[in-house]
């Protein structure tokens, strides 16, 4: 359902101007791709760090999802990033997983990974949703 309201074009407005694409989701995961574009970039000639963050919470939020009864929603309660090197357009197309931890009734904890196609990790989070 997550993947068929992104490639409708209905998916947020948010990630169409980020540039992100949902690119697969399931039981308990979502793949986000995008290409880091100077667009993006804060003062010091990188992507800036809450490009990166909203990327990463939206596969964590978008695995959560995935695991949800039908009508229940969530919303990012608490959201922890750790850079671990910078993002330029030089680093080429980009891939975020997220995956659920902990599907809860009430709180949902999930986690992603910001990689580039080689397999180098860029950034990674955790999160804490609660589901109402």
């Amino acid at each position: 359902m997550l993947e068929q309201m992104m490639a409708s074009g209905k998916g947020p407005a948010m990630a169409h101007l980020l540039g992100f694409r949902l690119s697969k989701a399931g039981d308990g995961f979502a793949i986000f791709t995008a290409t880091p574009k100077p667009d993006y970039y804060n003062p010091m000639g990188t992507v800036h760090g809450g490009w990166t963050a909203a990327i990463l919470d939206s596969a964590m939020g978008c695995a959560v999802q995935s695991v949800l009864p039908g009508g229940k929603r969530y919303t990012t309660l608490e959201l922890k990033v750790n850079y671990v090197r910078a993002l330029t357009e030089k680093t080429g197309d980009i891939i975020c997983k997220g995956t659920i931890i902990h599907p809860g009734r009430r709180i949902a904890t999930s986690q992603a990974h910001l990689t580039d196609t080689k397999g180098r990790l860029y950034s990674h989070a955790t999160c804490t949703c609660m589901i109402f």
